[in-house]
């Protein structure tokens, strides 16, 4: 696998893992210790997954959070990793205006890129039933808008479409296409319904793809290596780390709330705020300290 140097600007990184014949994978977080796991685990992108982003400040995956909550949680997750933050923007939070405004936000974010899609508002996750989206030419000035709002070039926009479920396969692999056309990057055909249209999207949308691997959800197809014969370029994990965390704290609370005996850490409180990067605070706190006495 190529190196990529980690001390280049994220969003030119982001392009430059994306040349490489490798599939590119990025777990979800939806926080700054989901995006530190994420890079400390190896991993070369972190995808800021919305449903997470929602979860966690108490709402169902059901488009209730606006564009403000959503970049403020894209600059926490830019802020707290090295790695690229590919981000969730839902539809982008209006119309075409809206849309240039979410760019620009998600840009000065930190985001290396962000996904939108062509759901009517208010959206809902991609793997439920009852999805609605609006009319190509709707879409279409969307991602035009998005196209004509980033700043920097570098800045990766990916066009999600979740058609497949509202008016078939044929025209989601329309949709994704004419987004392509209309200056995206990256095409996001969500919630195929077999295998074998999983693999089709690659070879029908005449650009780089992206895979979105939801566990629990209608995703057909789980074995990334699988996915990377079929030809896609990028896979996202929304659900990872959020379902081993809910099921690693129901596990934990249970054996607390059965024994009344607290489990002993691996990890000493100093150790975790080491992952967090206490060292490099304190390094910087004393010569200044040493100034202020002098």
């Amino acid at each position: 696998m190529t190196s990529i140097p980690s001390h280049e600007p994220p969003r030119a990184r982001l392009r430059a893992l994306l040349r490489r014949p490798a599939m590119l994978v990025a777990p979800g977080a939806f926080d700054a210790i989901g995006a530190r796991i994420v890079e400390e685990a190896g991993f070369e992108a972190v995808y800021m997954t919305g449903a997470g982003v929602s979860l966690a400040r108490g709402y169902p995956d059901l488009g209730l959070l606006g564009v403000v909550e959503m970049a403020d949680a894209v600059r926490v997750l830019a802020r707290s990793t090295r790695l690229p933050v590919i981000a969730d923007a839902d539809t982008g939070y209006g119309n075409e205006l809206n849309v240039t405004r979410t760019v620009q936000d998600y840009e000065a974010a930190g985001a290396a890129g962000l996904h939108l899609e062509d759901q009517v508002a208010p959206k809902r996750c991609g793997h439920l039933a009852g999805k609605e989206v609006v009319s190509r030419s709707e879409f279409l000035a969307k991602i035009r808008a998005a196209v004509a709002a980033r700043r920097d070039p570098d800045f990766l926009l990916i066009a999600r479409t979740d058609a497949r479920a509202t008016d078939g396969f044929d025209e989601a692999v329309w949709r994704a296409n004419a987004a392509l056309d209309a200056g995206a990057d990256m095409a996001f055909v969500e919630a195929t319904q077999s295998a074998q249209e999983a693999a089709e999207v690659p070879r029908a949308v005449h650009g780089p793809c992206l895979l979105n691997v939801v566990q629990g959800g209608r995703t057909p197809v789980a074995d990334l290596r699988q996915a990377e014969e079929m030809g896609y370029r990028m896979t996202i994990l929304p659900s990872v780390l959020m379902t081993a965390f809910l099921e690693a704290g129901d596990a934990a609370l249970a054996a607390l709330h059965g024994t009344r005996q607290v489990a002993a850490s691996r990890s000493s409180v100093q150790d975790v705020f080491r992952r967090f990067g206490m060292d490099a605070w304190n390094a910087l706190r004393q010569p200044l300290a040493g100034e202020n006495g002098q």
